[in-house]
């Protein structure tokens, strides 16, 4: 069990519990503050710690482990993420009664398209906060307007990330309010993964499962390896899938691309099979 599940969700996991989500950002100011400083200044903030880590990917191994360690619990205090598979995302939905979806932050930095990938759930409609934050991106060629959705509208954006190969991740804004789903791959210019998987600092967290296959109807068609957004999922030497256990984060986007439905998630604590292909 993650130590946030602990911390934070009372054993359970913390981003199904209504708690997390239940502070109006309109109204609290140092969230406030965070969530419009974090998107007006991203771009600027994003260049300046690509040229940091690429600093520190040059230093000796004691000062990059001490870098990492010490970013690593600023990112657990102010803003964190963790990949999250669809039954649960639709489970935050259920708490969640403010869906609305939001212009990619990654996306802009990167120059990638944008059709409407993140969305913004809280149980109080915060469009006042989103739309000041929001406010240099509105008008832009590629960009989404902020769009209040239904249960069934969100679903339908995670769906489609799903045929895209996307995994969705929650994110926190001052942990433990949670305040966004996005849905990312590297390819879309995801800065989180690109600083946790290229440099090792540490933005996202594994998730809560992880995909597991089931050898006997497996057929070696290696669809789930195309699809696989961690690249751990592979055909050992038989054909077979077989899924690396410490690249895995749970994400289970690799189950929407077996046509056999072979993958299922189990959880990462007690290894039980939990959540299907």
């Amino acid at each position: 069990m993650c130590e946030f599940c602990v911390q934070h969700g009372d054993g359970r996991k913390w981003y199904l519990q209504a708690s997390n989500y239940a502070v109006d950002l309109s109204h609290d100011l140092e969230r406030r503050e965070y969530l419009i400083d974090f998107v007006q200044g991203f771009d600027a903030r994003m260049s300046r710690n690509v040229r940091l880590l690429d600093a520190v990917a040059a230093a000796p191994a004691p000062i990059r482990g001490a870098f990492h360690a010490l970013t690593a619990k600023r990112q657990q205090r102010d803003h964190f993420g963790q990949p999250v598979p669809i039954e649960e995302c639709a489970r935050i939905f259920d708490i969640a009664t403010s869906i609305v979806q939001l212009p990619c932050v990654c996306r802009h930095f990167a120059g990638t398209p944008e059709r409407g990938y993140c969305l913004a759930v809280t149980v109080r409609p915060v469009d006042d906060v989103l739309a000041e934050a929001f406010s240099g991106y509105l008008g832009g060629p590629d960009v989404s307007v902020l769009q209040q959705l239904d249960r069934a509208q969100a679903m339908a954006v995670l769906e489609r990330a799903e045929t895209e190969g996307l995994m969705h991740s929650v994110w926190t804004f001052k942990t433990p309010f949670i305040a966004a789903i996005c849905n990312c791959d590297l390819s879309s210019g995801c800065m989180a993964m690109r600083t946790t998987l290229e440099w090792g600092h540490r933005t996202m967290w594994r998730g809560e499962y992880r995909a597991v296959v089931d050898h006997s109807s497996c057929s070696g068609c290696g669809a789930c390896v195309e699809r696989c957004p961690f690249s751990a999922a592979r055909l050992d030497g038989t054909g077979v899938a077989e899924i690396d256990r410490d690249a895995c984060y749970g994400c289970g986007i690799c189950r929407s691309a077996c046509p056999i439905d072979a993958l299922s998630l189990a959880d990462r604590a007690n290894g039980a099979v939990t959540l299907g292909g």
